[in-house]
C-alpha cells in the first residue's frame, strides 16, 4: 500500500489531494514554486481541515495528525522516495510536460507511480516525454476533493495492467474514492459530458435569452442539480473552464467544445469566478 505521496502544485486541487492523502494516513510532500506559495498551500490545507472539524467530520486530534503528515517544499529532490506523485498544476500542457520530465529524472530507478490530475490533456502526451511511460497514468479528482468521491483513472496506450491496478487501488483502497476507468481522450468521461453543457449555459446568457441567475435557478429547481452551471463555472474558474474547452476543441474540432466569446472576454477581464471575487455571479 502506498504511503509516501507527492503532490506537485498546492492550489485548490493540489491542496485538496494532499489533504485527502494526509487524512488517509499518507506521508505527503507538496511542491510549490516558492516559499510564499508553499506557505499559502499549507494554510489552504489547514483551513480546509478546520472546516471539517467545524462540520464535525473530523476531531481536533485527527486534524492535527493530518496536518502533521504534510510538508511543503519548493524543490523536487525530496520526491525521490515517493511511492506516488500526482501533478496538479494549471491546465498548461507544456508546463505539465516539463514537470513530468523532471519527475521522471528524480524518480528514475524507482517504481514510483507518476499521475496527472489534468482535466482534459490526453495522458499519452505526458507519458511520452518520460523514459518509462508505463508508470504514467491519469488520476482526475474533482473539486472539492475532500467532498466529492469520484476519481477518473485514465490509462493510455502503453499502460500495463499492473499500473492501472496500482492506481485504482491507491485511489479506491487507500484514499477511499469511487473510481471509474476513463478513455485517454480529451475530457475523459465527466468533462466530455459536462463541458458542452456548461458552455451552452454561457451561450444562453451571451445571447440574452436568460440571466445567469435564472439559468442557475432553473437547473437547480427544475433538474435537481446541486449547483447551477454558471455557478459551477465560477467554482471551477472561468480560466480553467476555458482551458479545458480549448483542449477539447483542439482534440475534436466540434463547435460544442469551443469557448464562447463571452467566456474569453471575462477571462481576459480578470473575471475568473470565486477566486477573483467576480464571475457570472459576484462573490465580493
Amino acid at each position: 500500500m502506498s504511503e509516501r505521496v507527492g503532490v506537485v502544485g498546492g492550489g485548490i486541487m493540489g491542496a485538496g489531494i494532499a489533504e485527502v492523502a494526509a487524512r488517509a494516513g499518507c506521508d505527503v510532500l507538496v511542491r510549490e514554486v516558492d516559499e510564499a506559495a508553499a506557505d499559502r498551500a499549507r494554510a489552504r490545507i489547514a483551513r480546509s481541515l478546520e472546516r471539517a472539524v467545524t462540520a464535525e467530520r473530523l476531531t481536533a486530534g485527527e486534524r492535527d495528525a493530518a496536518l502533521g503528515r504534510v510538508r511543503c517544499v519548493t524543490g523536487f529532490d525530496e520526491f525521490a522516495d515517493r511511492d506516488v506523485v500526482i501533478e496538479a498544476v494549471v491546465e498548461d500542457e507544456s508546463l505539465k510536460a516539463g514537470i513530468f520530465r523532471t519527475l521522471d529524472e528524480v524518480t528514475s530507478g524507482t517504481e514510483c507511480l507518476l499521475a496527472s490530475n489534468t482535466s482534459s490533456i490526453p495522458i499519452m502526451r505526458l507519458a511520452a516525454v518520460t523514459a518509462r511511460p508505463e508508470r504514467v497514468i491519469g488520476l482526475h479528482f474533482f473539486n472539492p476533493v475532500p467532498v466529492l468521491p469520484l476519481v477518473e483513472v485514465i490509462p493510455h496506450l502503453a499502460t500495463p495492467p499492473v499500473t492501472l491496478e496500482r492506481a485504482r487501488a491507491f485511489a479506491a483502497d487507500r484514499l477511499g474514492k469511487q473510481t471509474v476507468t476513463a478513455p485517454d481522450r480529451s475530457g475523459f468521461v465527466v468533462n466530455a459530458l459536462l463541458v458542452p453543457f456548461l458552455l451552452s449555459a454561457v451561450r444562453m446568457v451571451e445571447a440574452g435569452l436568460a440571466s445567469a441567475t435564472d439559468v442557475d435557478a432553473a437547473m437547480v429547481a427544475g433538474c435537481a442539480h446541486p449547483i447551477g452551471p454558471l455557478a459551477l463555472i465560477d467554482l471551477i474558474g472561468l480560466d480553467t473552464t476555458a482551458a479545458v474547452a480549448d483542449s477539447m476543441y483542439a482534440e475534436y474540432r466540434e463547435p460544442l467544445y469551443a469557448p464562447p466569446p463571452l467566456l474569453r472576454r471575462m477571462v481576459e477581464g480578470g473575471r475568473l469566478g470565486r477566486k477573483s471575487g467576480q464571475g457570472f455571479h459576484s462573490y465580493e
